[in-house]
């Protein structure tokens, strides 16, 4: 199954050429339609397809995603070695500036995602102008739903990391791009909000054709998300709600199966970002290299990759002073050990803790040259941050009648007991902790602490500095380009 949906993925990629820069959306403003047949539903998901291949990273991308979402965080230091990604060294440190390439090419990815998705969601007015079957306009409106969901999971990166942005939801012309000012905080909420009532709406809660597409419960759990961020309790209590009630979703009987290549897509599987080598020794492939570039450094192929995002000795004496022994057995992997599939780290690698959660065994890795994890799914949100989602909601006053009948602590405690760990009281310190327990290195820490007020107190040691690096800077690459953005306070440009 994972091998078909992403097959259709990389034969539509050609319908869809994303932008380099932010001004360059040549997907919008002039994407070639010859040879597309709008009267054949089998087409119909070919744009939304293309929309998909967007959110794949590939090496240089992947880099700047960890470095970006993670790296800034306590729980991950920069790895790879002392010399190499200068620029991801001042994300560590906080020395970044609008100029720093990571977060450039951050900006670009998303504004690629949400190229694609609009057009995608534009080519469904003229999908539905030439189909008249019933089945085929629903599968059009089904569709233009799932592109939806893919450009709010861009805004929703954007709003995080910039704060203000500039809303672009159609096309546009290059001078008109070149005028775009940025929308507020607020307002980009709002947008994000509307994509995903428009895709609950629509989008079905299954998908009978191709394993790893976005559906009903993907809209609800990301949008529970984007509440947390508003501080919208209610909503937030509610969707987390609705998806635990449904009973379509579980946590994996061990906290290692929920990163296993076999289980992606699986019961506690809510939103991934797919990566396949199909089986494939060489040639061109759908690759992410998420993995990749966190693999062990200087380790004997194929079980090797750059070093980047390796644990924090904060983090790992965080999870002692917890005794969660399983949660850091998985979530690290040891230099001059071996993993239980016979992997070793060799104590000739780089650095001493790799990321367990990305570890990918050897049998998967056939590629003939950079193997290592190309078949990993990037995991974008899981069932145990839903039973999070809904006990922090819960805790913070959300005062719903559930459907699930779940109290905040039966919540939390149901992700505590995976991990071998006894009931605690629900309260919001608790839940942070579990938080960071749970999803360490999967790109929420930096942003829960800005969003709990956290992050002088954490950060601060690290050279985080109050007012300045609650969010990314603009790139001036993109002030350049349009002068209707603003400096972001804080930063010198």
């Amino acid at each position: 199954m994972k091998a078909r949906i992403i097959i259709i993925i990389a034969a539509a990629i050609a319908a869809c050429t994303s932008c380099s820069k932010f001004l360059d959306i040549r997907a919008e403003a002039t994407m070639p339609t010859a040879g597309v047949d709008y009267t054949k539903t089998e087409n119909i998901f070919m744009p939304v397809s293309a929309a998909y291949a967007s959110m794949r990273l590939s090496e240089g991308r992947a880099q700047n995603y960890v470095g970006v979402l993670e790296i800034v965080s306590d729980d991950a230091d920069k790895g790879s070695t002392e010399a190499d990604g200068p620029t991801v060294a001042q994300l560590d440190n906080f020395t970044y500036g609008p100029d720093n390439n990571n977060i450039e090419q951050m900006w670009n990815w998303c504004y690629d995602m949400s190229s694609a998705a609009n057009y995608a969601i534009e080519s469904m007015d003229l999908f539905k102008a030439a189909i008249t079957s019933e089945s085929g306009l629903q599968t059009v409106e089904e569709c233009r739903g799932e592109a939806k969901i893919i450009r709010a999971f861009a805004y929703f990166n954007l709003v995080r990391m910039f704060g203000r942005v500039p809303i672009i939801d159609r096309s546009m012309s290059a001078s008109e791009l070149a005028s775009v000012g940025v929308s507020s905080v607020e307002q980009v909420y709002d947008f994000i909000y509307r994509d995903l009532d428009d895709a609950i709406a629509v989008v079905p809660e299954n998908h009978t054709d191709y394993k790893g597409r976005y559906n009903k419960y993907t809209a609800k759990a990301l949008k529970a998300k984007v509440a947390l961020y508003r501080g919208d309790w209610v909503e937030a209590a509610s969707l987390a709600d609705e998806i635990i009630a449904s009973g379509k979703y579980s946590l994996m009987s061990r906290f290692k199966d929920a990163f296993n290549v076999e289980n992606e897509g699986g019961a506690e599987s809510l939103m991934e970002i797919e990566s396949s080598d199909l089986g494939q020794v060489t040639g061109g492939m759908p690759l992410c290299y998420y993995a990749f570039i966190q693999g062990p450094r200087g380790n004997k192929e194929p079980f090797q990759g750059w070093g980047y995002k390796v644990p924090s000795q904060k983090l790992i004496d965080f999870l002692d002073s917890r005794g969660d022994n399983v949660r850091k057995s998985v979530t690290l992997l040891v230099r001059g050990e071996s993993t239980p599939e016979g992997d070793l780290v060799a104590e000739s690698c780089t650095n001493p803790y790799y990321n367990g959660k990305v570890y990918v065994p050897t049998s998967y890795n056939t590629r003939s040259y950079n193997a290592y994890g190309l078949d990993h799914n990037m995991r974008i949100i899981r069932y145990a941050d839903v039973l999070l989602m809904y006990a922090e909601a819960m805790a913070q006053g959300a005062g719903i009648s559930p459907k699930s009948g779940y109290t905040a602590a039966q919540a939390l405690n149901e992700v505590r007991h995976r991990a071998g760990l006894a009931d605690i009281e629900a309260s919001l310190e608790n839940i942070y902790d579990e938080r960071r327990a749970e999803l360490a290195l999967e790109e929420n820490r930096f942003f829960d602490l800005v969003r709990w007020g956290k992050a002088a107190e954490v950060l601060g040691p690290l050279g985080f500095t109050v007012g300045k690096n609650e969010v990314f800077p603009i790139p001036s690459s993109q002030r350049q380009l349009n002068p209707s953005l603003p400096a972001t306070p804080g930063y010198t440009y």
